[in-house]
């Protein structure tokens, strides 16, 4: 796409010529970008469940520790991704990217043929996975000044919601894919899995293969497509500058209950339900819960647009304190059902989803363009570790008590905490920085 010499999204003429033709192309480009980058991210929360079965020699710690070092690396590098989008251009850093991804993949697929790749080896690539997390903040920061404020949330919604869903592709598509000689030859050999006197063959590196032509792809899309803005580059002084301010923590506290609770019960939930229903094979069904959690980011965005980010959160967290309470009931031994537990984690990943659209719109309102970037970078990098923090709180339960309760009972007190925080800070009317009245005016001082 030719690059524009002027940009103003908030001057109807502009945006109803020129600007809302550019903006929407290069938001329907980021979200293929976005996709593959959560997809090529949560690699090892399925290849890592038969690595032992395939004559890996690592202990049962080492492999789940290759299912949390990308979240960990994840959140360490979307500061950074989120600033340095600022000074490339979002189609530069989209490009640059998404094609970095393919180091990970290339190295995955090469490690699974050889049973005696060092573990060090595999944390490695691992870690590298974590950068198709970063992505997230980077596309975030750069598709929201496309964009006028109004239609902001919205926006922002849509390219976090649908690229979300690269969880729950990568959930789908991996089992499927080891299954089959997908690439022949050229794919290598398959593993031998030796279940009772049953043997499987299974092609792991598969699950890396197969990302490598849509990376390819979506970058070359970008490329070509996708357009770097003309905007004055923010000094890195004046964008840390967030740090400095009260709210920065207190929208941190909040995107932890939202996208934490989403990446972190992505991650949990296949664990929770083989542990609470061995007796039920529903390890096909888990994508089904990130799959809502994607799709309820949009609505979010959507609803926040229209009635106000702070009372839509507020309403969501009730829901979420709902699921978590029909949770406790479904697994309690009087009132155990696998329906009822389901159901309920559908809920609660639907109603984080909607929260985390919701939240995500707050950030132009309240730091302007000039500090959003950052502070997008440093609410998303420790909401990302909510995909490790998460399943070791539940494992912290187990272990201390027995079962998974007290983990969600934590989770209760932390909703009702950031339900304060909302109505306090941001809901009420007179309320510090009220968001709902501001998301047309203004940003915070």
């Amino acid at each position: 796409m030719k690059e524009m010499n002027y940009w103003n999204p908030n001057d109807q003429t502009f945006w109803a010529s020129r600007g809302k033709s550019v903006a929407n192309q290069n938001l329907w480009i980021s979200i293929p970008n976005l996709l593959i980058a959560f997809s090529v991210w949560q690699i090892w929360s399925i290849l890592s469940l038969q690595l032992t079965d395939a004559g890996f020699p690592y202990t049962t710690e080492q492999v789940y520790s290759l299912t949390a070092i990308p979240a960990l690396t994840g959140a360490l590098v979307r500061v950074f991704y989120s600033i340095g989008v600022t000074y490339t251009g979002g189609k530069t850093w989209t490009v640059l990217s998404t094609l970095i991804l393919l180091v990970p993949v290339v190295g995955i697929s090469l490690a699974l043929q050889n049973p005696e790749t060092p573990y060090s080896i595999m944390a490695l690539l691992a870690a590298l996975c974590g950068f198709g997390g970063g992505n997230f903040a980077s596309s975030m920061a750069a598709i929201g000044p496309f964009f006028p404020k109004s239609k902001q949330g919205s926006a922002l919604g849509i390219n976090g919601g649908l690229g979300n869903l690269g969880v729950s592709l990568a959930q789908f598509l991996i089992p499927l894919v080891i299954t089959i000689p997908l690439f022949g030859q050229l794919g290598g050999p398959p593993q031998t899995i030796q279940t009772g006197n049953d043997t499987t063959e299974l092609w792991l590196q598969n699950g890396a293969l197969v990302w490598i032509i849509p990376i390819v792809l979506f970058a070359l899309m970008a490329w070509f497509g996708m357009t770097n803005l003309p905007l004055e580059k923010p000094k890195l002084s004046e964008q840390l500058r967030v740090f400095r301010r009260k709210h920065m923590y207190l929208i941190t506290i909040l995107y932890i209950m939202s996208f934490g609770s989403f990446i972190g019960y992505s991650a949990a939930f296949p664990l929770l339900l083989r542990g609470e229903f061995p007796e039920i094979n529903g390890i096909q069904l888990v994508f089904i819960g990130p799959l809502l959690g994607a799709l309820g980011r949009p609505v979010g965005g959507y609803l926040a647009d229209k009635i106000g980010g702070a009372k839509v959160s507020i309403i969501d967290i009730g829901f979420m304190i709902i699921g978590v309470i029909g949770v406790l009931i479904f697994i309690s031994e009087n009132f155990r059902s696998f329906l009822g537990f389901f159901l309920s984690f559908l809920l609660l990943f639907a109603a984080g989803g909607i929260a985390n659209g919701s939240i995500f719109t707050m950030f132009p309102i309240i730091f302007g363009p000039s500090e959003s970037p950052a502070a997008i970078g440093l609410a998303s990098a420790i909401g990302a570790f909510g995909g490790f923090f998460i399943p070791q709180l539940f494992g912290w339960s187990i272990k201390n008590t027995g079962d998974v309760s007290s983990a969600f009972y934590v989770f209760v007190l932390y909703y009702l905490f950031c339900a304060a925080i909302i109505w306090i800070y941001y809901a009420r009317d007179n309320a510090e920085v009220p968001i709902d009245s501001l998301r047309t005016s203004k940003p915070c001082d």
